[in-house]
């Protein structure tokens, strides 16, 4: 099968997401002007580079009650800051909960039934249960092609990481298996790996 992306796809459902999976979810925690926390998984996310550390995710959508954009955006464009919550197999369905389009004084937070913890460098709380978090300084918000498209990348200013999630000295990712997106409304939990050296180690 092929087809030009400008005509559409000719199945029952788009297969973009499927094609490109599986993909990390960022739990963007951000608290706006008023002191009111936010809450919301993209799955439009990834490191981009690790001196100094920097990550990037996308938005898509908007809300009524935002100017062309959702909560995060909005809240990031205010304050400067935002952290990147790593989502486990334990916490997914926190995070789908998480994911409704409530109104911009709704704290997921407390509908998720998550604990806050503090940030150290910036201003904004953190999921406590996370395996690890990432504060983020803002370091540009890009407009994409299509409406209400949005590219945000962010350095890292601190970390943090779950004690029991450090297994040897290294941070062990199937002590918490993190949850992966798929297509459609599938997901995938990461729990067997495997290592490869590269040919000129």
């Amino acid at each position: 099968m092929f087809y030009r992306a400008q005509d559409g796809h000719p199945l029952p459902h788009n297969p973009f997401k499927a094609i490109v999976s599986p993909r990390p979810i960022a739990w963007i925690s951000t608290r706006d002007g008023n002191g009111v926390d936010n809450l919301a998984p993209y799955s439009f996310f990834n490191a981009i580079a690790d001196a100094p550390m920097q990550v990037m995710f996308a938005s898509t959508g908007q809300k009524a009650d935002q100017d062309g954009t959702k909560d995060t955006i909005a809240n990031i464009r205010e304050t400067g800051v935002f952290c990147v919550n790593i989502v486990s197999n334990a916490l997914s369905q926190a995070m789908n909960t998480s994911s409704g389009g409530y109104d911009k004084d709704i704290d997921e937070f407390a509908k998720a039934g998550l604990t806050k913890a503090a940030c150290e460098t910036i201003d904004c709380a953190r999921v406590k249960e996370a395996p690890a978090s990432l504060e983020c300084r803002l370091d540009q918000i890009l407009t994409l092609k299509g409406a209400s498209n949005f590219m945000v990348i962010g350095e890292v200013t601190g970390v943090h990481l779950r004690d029991e999630h450090i297994v040897d000295g290294i941070f062990d990712v199937t002590s918490y298996r993190p949850l992966a997106r798929l297509g459609y409304r599938d997901y995938a939990v990461v729990q067997d790996v495997f290592s490869l050296a590269r040919p000129d180690d």
